[in-house]
C-alpha cells in the first residue's frame, strides 16, 4: 500500500494497473466481514479504477487459483474495478475468456459481467461524453437482451488454467 500512496500522491495516478494489491489494506473481520483501511477507503471512495488481471495474477502465482483471487471481494466492496488481460499472448487471455472465468469462480450473471463493462468505460481515457454516448449508446443495449434473456453466460471453455505452467516455470 505504501507505493500506491506514492503513486497517487506523487505521481498524480488516475488508476491503479495490477489494483489486485489494495486488497492488502482490507481486514477479514469475519465471515463476509470487512473493513476497509485508510488507502482502501481512498480508493473506493474517490472511484479510483482498479485495473485486475485475474489470469495474469494466477499464471504468475499472486493467487493460486481463480477461486482464491479476491476480485470478487472488491467487486462487492463496491471498488471502481476494471477486469484486464495484461498479457494476452503469455497467458493466453481474452477479454471473453476473463469474462467466462469470472461466470465459472463466482457465478457472475450478465448483471455482474454489464457492470464490470461499465466499470472499465467510465475509466477509459475518452472525453466524458464519448464515455457516456459509449455506455448508454453500445454497452447497456448490448447487454439489455442477454439479461432479459435471464440466460447464465456460456462457461470458460479454455482448459483448465491451474493446469497451465505458471510463468517461473516456463523461463529457461
Amino acid at each position: 500500500p505504501r507505493s500506491i500512496w506514492k503513486a497517487l500522491q506523487f505521481c498524480g495516478a488516475e488508476r491503479l494497473g495490477h489494483g489486485i494489491r489494495i486488497i492488502e489494506d482490507v481486514a477479514a473481520d469475519g465471515p463476509g466481514e470487512r473493513t476497509l483501511g485508510r488507502l482502501a477507503h481512498y480508493m473506493r471512495d474517490r472511484r479510483i479504477p482498479l485495473e485486475v488481471c485475474p489470469t495474469s495474477n494466477i499464471n504468475t502465482g499472486v493467487f493460486a487459483s481463480m477461486a482464491e483471487h479476491p476480485i470478487d471481494t472488491l467487486v462487492d466492496l463496491r471498488f471502481r474495478v476494471t477486469v484486464n488481460t495484461d498479457n494476452r499472448l503469455m497467458s493466453n487471455v481474452s477479454m471473453t475468456s476473463e469474462m467466462a472465468a469470472l461466470v465459472d469462480a463466482f457465478g457472475y450473471g450478465w448483471a455482474r459481467l454489464r457492470w464490470l463493462t461499465v466499470n472499465a468505460m467510465k475509466s477509459s481515457f475518452l472525453p466524458f461524453r464519448e464515455r457516456l454516448q459509449m455506455i448508454e449508446a453500445v454497452i447497456k443495449p448490448g447487454y439489455a437482451p442477454l439479461e432479459a434473456a435471464r440466460g447464465r453466460p456460456p462457461p470458460d471453455t479454455r482448459p483448465d488454467p491451474n493446469l497451465s505452467p505458471r510463468l517461473e516455470e516456463t523461463q529457461p
